[in-house]
């Protein structure tokens, strides 16, 4: 299935303990010491705690998940809205692209017209607990219309390029 391609406004949302898993799992991050960075062409670089970010406008939507040839998961996901951090970031008029960064490396390049059209954030809760940590807490980008593999999870930065 592709994602972009598949209506999920009719389908039922699967618990928590039903949630397929892929990449890393067990990444312990300390909530003293984490950081959320948002750099890069903005003029007010940030560095947020885990509480500053729950202090920001938060959205829910159910948005589906796809693991292609694995597994579906259809959630309901609360969290920041990239556009809300970038723009408290003071983004730069040349800016054109958003990265999202993890653990292990691991990230995904967005054109910054599409965090604009489409339910593309920061999430912390899912159904409505705290994100599980084999699911990315702190936080997990949640991606509609793309596949599983560019939902980071563990995200620590947010580089506007």
């Amino acid at each position: 299935m592709n994602p972009a391609e598949v209506d999920n406004r009719n389908l039922e949302i699967d618990p928590i303990n039903q949630f397929g898993t892929m990449g890393p799992t067990d990444v312990a991050i300390d909530l003293k010491a984490y950081r959320l960075k948002v750099t890069g062409k903005v003029g007010r670089p940030l560095s947020l705690s885990y509480d500053q970010i729950l202090k920001y406008p938060s959205l829910t939507e159910v948005v589906l998940l796809i693991c292609p040839g694995f597994f579906s998961i259809n959630g309901r996901w609360t969290g920041v809205h990239l556009k809300d951090l970038i723009r408290a970031a003071q983004i730069k008029k040349e800016a054109q692209y958003v990265n999202i960064n993890g653990a292990h490396e691991r990230s995904v390049r967005i054109p910054l017209k599409m965090i604009q059209q489409k339910r593309i954030f920061l999430a912390y809760l899912v159904n409505g607990v705290t994100l599980p940590q084999k699911h990315g807490f702190p936080l997990r980008l949640v991606y509609e219309d793309a596949y599983g593999y560019n939902w980071v999870k563990y995200v620590d930065e947010v580089v506007v390029s």
